[in-house]
């Protein structure tokens, strides 16, 4: 353009903001001022929004202030932009005095500081404000403002008022609007009510990727991960085309059930879409190659990034953590320091539990010693729990047990749980008992802890004392959680619980485990019946434990799958011992890999011998 006026630049740099391209909007301004050309309040309305999006309060604040050197009208118009900018940048304080200090506001104004506030996690102001908009306004509240005000109730965790509110966009009709149902089903899903997501969703009569991208998230969240793969087959059947946020709930709920074949279909549709560039994408990819047994795979990921941030680093050091591989976390830690990122509570937190599945004792005090020396980072209950865990598994008890007692807090139930299950493992039952009293003391969180008792004193064939403890867990209303196990065979997930007879191959799994089980018996296996934990016989005691969950799902794999195929299986629970000692001889009659994933690492059997060197 030979000439340019004050509206061809307002255009562009509306454009530019409309788009988030901060950097071209903020440099067309200067731009235009460099040229002789005097900013307006259009200017100001268009180049407010791009700032409050990248929270550049130092930038918003200059051009508020450029407002008040040049005397441009603060009218409804520039106070409710400069209000948002403040807003969005988390100064509730400044976005508030904007407010109160305008003499007209309009509903675009109130829908500013109800969404500042929502921002702010000031919820309660948040709320209070739309009551005042109700009674100073005339008319009903936009989509907009409701859709924010929902959004403020999701992240309060009320799911009362959330369903006040959805009470009152029925009334007023606006449940079809795109707007207020996506954020409604969002409420619900992230308030954990996923059945009143799952019918909301149903009875939507317009859904987008949005819609589909929230429920799937909302599943994942709330332990439905099948339930969200079922959502995301669903989406494609229905020709909505899965965005960015789609696939950061739907690998996630790969990595929960170890269904890799999805996470891989899953990873190639990020690249082709582009989306494997993202930072959260490849992180979560990370973690879903990590949790499926394929840490190489999740190291690839890692070092194709041309940018990471912490959470990338971490995602890494669980990975190698959880797959008892230690010292390559710590390894990989020191190579961390070398950058740009600096370590976090997290860090030291994944750093701690790698070193406890590797048995790295003296790495761990280490670790915990430097984290405050060095990285200034207090120890926090997660991080004592951590210490406890790798000294009580290396069998250090009283070391662990005073560590506890000389904590700068509290503990709770959690750190207790940790030493008594250390006090399981290995046998120190008058010590179990003291600890089973801590944990009563703070109000057990939930069956775990009566579990670990049980089990202890089952071992030590007392059964009138593991009857009692039973009996006290019903008394509290803890049930005991049954252990199921799951595989992936040809892109399905099979589920299995102990003694299941529900899959439709059940007589050849069966069939399958009992010619395994003459099989080891020949080669000298011997079921260790202290992990039955019934005053039964010895021969009830092996059918007991050849039907665990583990062992169905293994058979299962065997039956299905190629023979160069490995066998990945999940559990929902720690695996028992018979399970780890039964699957190293099965290794060796198949001449078959068996990867299992329980609640605390991965255990991969090969050749008689699993990688977790027994710290499990």
């Amino acid at each position: 353009m030979p000439e340019r006026d004050v509206v061809a630049w307002n255009a562009m740099v509306s454009g530019f903001s409309s788009h988030g391209c901060y950097w071209d909007a903020v440099g067309l301004v200067l731009e235009m001022q460099q040229q002789g050309m005097e900013p307006n309040s259009s200017t100001v309305l268009a180049v407010l929004p791009v700032i409050g999006e990248a929270s550049r309060l130092n930038q918003g604040k200059a051009v508020h202030g450029f407002c008040l050197r040049k005397g441009i009208k603060f009218d409804v118009m520039v106070g409710t932009a400069i209000l948002d900018m403040y807003g969005k940048c988390g100064l509730l304080v400044y976005a508030k005095k904007i407010f109160h200090g305008l003499t007209l506001k309009n509903e675009v104004t109130w829908s500013a500081i109800i969404g500042a506030c929502v921002t702010c996690n000031s919820i309660g102001e948040g709320l209070d404000f739309f009551e005042k908009m109700r009674m100073e306004l005339y008319g009903s509240p936009s989509p907009v403002m409701l859709a924010t005000v929902v959004r403020g109730c999701a992240k309060l965790n009320d799911l009362n008022i959330g369903k006040q509110l959805h009470c009152y966009t029925t009334k007023l009709g606006f449940n079809s609007e795109l707007i207020v149902g996506n954020t409604l089903l969002s409420m619900y899903a992230k308030c954990g009510s996923v059945d009143d997501a799952m019918r909301f969703f149903e009875a939507m009569e317009f859904k987008d990727s949005v819609s589909y991208s929230a429920l799937i998230s909302g599943c994942v969240q709330n332990g439905y991960a099948e339930e969200a793969l079922q959502m995301f087959h669903k989406m494609q059947l229905a020709c909505v085309v899965p965005e960015s946020a789609t696939m950061m709930g739907f690998l996630p709920a790969c990595s929960y059930l170890s269904a890799l074949q999805h996470g891989i279909c899953g990873h190639s549709y990020s690249v082709v879409r582009g989306f494997a560039s993202d930072i959260s994408i490849s992180n979560a990819l990370i973690d879903m190659y990590s949790k499926c047994g394929k840490v190489d795979s999740a190291r690839r990921v890692f070092d194709n990034m041309s940018h990471r941030d912490v959470v990338s680093w971490n995602a890494m050091i669980v990975g190698y953590g959880i797959h008892g591989l230690g010292k390559d976390a710590i390894t990989l830690f020191q190579q961390m320091q070398n950058g740009p990122h600096k370590p976090d509570d997290v860090t030291f937190i994944a750093l701690l539990s790698a070193c406890s599945h590797a048995g790295l004792v003296t790495e761990g005090k280490h670790l915990f010693l430097v984290m405050s020396k060095e990285f200034n980072i207090a120890p926090k209950m997660d991080h004592y729990f951590c210490m406890v865990d790798l000294l009580g598994r290396a069998g250090f008890l009283d070391e662990a047990h005073k560590l506890i007692k000389t904590m700068p807090f509290d503990p709770d139930a959690h750190i207790w749980n940790a030493l008594l299950s250390a006090c399981r493992t290995h046998k120190n039952i008058e010590l179990g008992e003291e600890v089973s009293s801590k944990i009563q003391s703070v109000g057990p969180t939930s069956t775990g802890n009566f579990v670990l008792l049980f089990n202890l004193y089952t071992t030590a064939r007392r059964w009138d004392d593991a009857a009692n403890v039973r009996i006290h867990q019903k008394e509290l209303g803890f049930k005991k959680k049954p252990g199921c196990s799951w595989i992936e065979v040809n892109g399905n997930i099979h589920a299995f619980i102990g003694g299941d007879l529900s899959h439709k191959e059940s007589y050849e799994i069966y069939k399958k485990l009992e010619d395994l089980f003459t099989e080891m018996k020949r080669l000298g296996y011997n079921t260790e019946s202290d992990f039955v934990y019934h005053d039964v016989e010895e021969e009830e005691k092996e059918k007991i434990l050849l039907y665990h969950s583990e062992k169905l799902a293994v058979a299962y794999g065997l039956i299905s799958l190629k023979e160069d195929k490995p066998i990945v299986i999940t559990k929902n629970l720690r695996v028992c011992g018979d399970c780890h000692t039964a699957l190293k001889y099965i290794t060796i009659i198949t001449k078959r890999e068996i990867t299992v994933r329980d609640t605390s690492r991965f255990h991969h059997f090969r050749d008689g011998v699993c990688s977790c060197g027994e710290f499990w």
